[in-house]
């Protein structure tokens, strides 16, 4: 058998294994904590052995930002396809501020809260984190005007698009320790009042000529 030939079932036991092991890992963050989530207890409930853990991930810092930069790549992309069902009339804006909400209440957030909590006191941590959070409020932001249909160009289309992004991480926190569903949904509802009248252009102003 050729060194070629072989080389790609490597490669491909190598990605299984690391996919096995960043699911571990966000699975740990959620049930047990960033304290609970050890490289050993990752490790065995991946069914890998910690040589093979510490090969691809050698410390615990890169192990869970890998998982959590894993994963919200995949949370990206079927945020994608889970838009392509939207209207594409009024009710658009309702229904993606909705499905963005989902994004801050599902596994990834808990993941990402125990981090940063983490993050504060952990110095590894911190520095492996920042990056990978700037890198992933970025694409979520792009994620988000793309979804509006909006153009950021406008004034206060920025603003109006994070401040939006802010306020879902924020009723995410709220909603951890206790069920915050009714007040969530009456402050998302006031929101995407304000939020249409902020992104909706503003008329020209009667007389005023085109150019």
């Amino acid at each position: 058998m050729s060194t070629a030939s072989t080389r790609v079932p490597q490669q491909e036991r190598s990605r299984a294994t690391q996919a096995r092991l960043l699911e571990a890992t966000l699975d740990c963050l959620v049930e047990h904590g960033w304290s609970g989530t050890t490289t050993t207890v990752v490790a065995h409930r991946a069914g890998v052995s910690r040589g093979a853990q510490l090969h691809h991930y050698p410390t615990k810092a890169a192990l869970v930002t890998a998982a959590v930069g894993h994963l919200s790549e995949r949370r990206a992309a079927e945020l994608r396809v889970e838009a392509e069902a939207l209207p594409a009339g009024p009710d658009r804006l309702d229904r993606v501020v909705d499905l963005l909400a989902a994004a801050f209440t599902g596994p990834l957030f808990v993941a990402a809260l125990e981090l940063w909590v983490a993050a504060r006191t952990d110095t590894e941590l911190r520095a492996a984190l920042l990056p990978l959070e700037a890198r992933v409020g970025r694409e979520m932001y792009r994620l988000t005007v793309e979804l509006l249909g909006v153009d950021e160009r406008r004034p206060g289309v920025r603003e109006a698009v994070q401040a939006t992004l802010d306020l879902l991480r924020g009723l995410g926190v709220a909603n951890l320790l206790s069920d915050d569903s009714a007040r969530r949904t009456a402050l998302l509802h006031a929101w995407k009042h304000q939020l249409a009248a902020l992104l909706t252009p503003a008329a020209d102003p009667p007389g005023s000529a085109r150019h």
